[in-house]
C-alpha cells in the first residue's frame, strides 16, 4: 500500500485529488494540509511515501516545503502540483528536491501514474511538464539556450556508454525497476549506476538528472497522444 499525503489551499483541488487516488486500491491517503507548514509537519508524523504538494501555497509555499521534506524525511518524495505559467517555479522546484511534477488540468492517469512512480523511486515529469520546462529554458533567448544545450552534452558526455543510456531512461521517467528489465540487468546494478549518474553529472535527484537528459536531447519526444 502506498501511504500518501495530500496539500493544497484550496480544498476542492484537495478532494479532487483524493478522488482521483482513491480509484487506486494500492494508494493510502493518509492526511492532507492547507499550507506546507502543515503539510511539513504531517509528513514528519505520518512518513508517506510520497507528498503531492501544490507549489504555491501560504505560510511555507511547496517549494520551500520539498526542501524541508527532503531534509528531515528524505524517505518521502514529494510530487509538485502546478499551473501553466510556473515554469520559472518548477525549475526552482527541482533544486529543493522534488521527485516528480504534474499539471493540476493533467489526465487523471497521470496523477495515479506519478504517484506509483515516485514510490518506486523514480523521477516523473509528465510529458507537458518535461515540454515547458524545454520550452521555458528556450524563452531565454537562442544563445542562452544553445549554451545551456551545450553544456548538458558536456555533462553527458562524461558518462559511461551503459550510464548515458540509464540517464536516457531516467528522462522517461522509468524506475529502476522498469530500467533493470530494459537492460536485462539486476535492480542494484541500475541503483549503482543511477548514483554515478546524478554524481557525475553534479545534481541530487533524480528529476533533476532527467532536465539535464532532455537539455542534452538524450530523450526520444513523446508520441502525440502523449502530449
Amino acid at each position: 500500500m502506498i501511504r500518501v499525503l495530500i496539500a493544497d489551499d484550496e480544498a476542492m483541488i484537495r478532494a479532487g485529488v483524493r478522488a482521483v487516488l482513491s480509484t487506486d486500491p494500492g494508494i493510502d491517503i493518509v492526511a492532507e494540509a492547507a499550507d506546507g507548514h502543515e503539510a511539513v509537519e504531517l509528513v514528519r508524523r505520518h512518513r508517506p511515501q510520497v507528498a503531492v504538494i501544490d507549489i504555491r501555497m501560504p505560510k511555507v509555499n511547496g517549494i520551500d516545503a520539498a526542501a524541508e521534506i527532503r531534509r528531515t524525511v528524505p524517505t518521502t518524495g514529494v510530487i509538485m502540483l502546478t499551473t501553466f505559467g510556473e515554469d520559472d517555479h518548477i525549475l526552482q522546484a527541482l533544486g529543493g528536491g522534488a521527485a516528480g511534477f504534474l499539471i493540476k488540468s493533467g489526465e487523471p492517469e497521470e496523477l495515479i501514474a506519478g504517484v506509483r512512480a515516485v514510490a518506486d523511486g523514480a523521477a516523473y515529469l509528465s510529458p507537458r511538464v518535461a515540454a515547458r520546462v524545454v520550452a521555458y529554458l528556450a524563452s531565454s533567448g537562442a544563445g542562452a539556450l544553445a549554451s545551456r544545450r551545450g553544456a548538458a552534452r558536456e555533462r553527458v558526455n562524461v558518462l559511461t556508454t551503459r550510464e548515458r543510456e540509464v540517464l536516457s531512461f531516467l528522462g522517461s521517467g522509468l524506475s529502476n525497476g522498469q530500467i533493470a528489465r530494459r537492460l536485462h540487468v539486476v535492480e542494484g546494478t541500475v541503483k549503482a549506476h543511477v548514483s554515478s549518474v546524478l554524481a557525475r553529472l553534479g545534481v541530487d535527484n533524480r528529476a533533476a538528472a532527467a532536465v539535464v537528459a532532455h537539455e542534452a536531447g538524450i530523450v526520444p519526444p513523446p508520441a502525440p497522444d502523449q502530449q
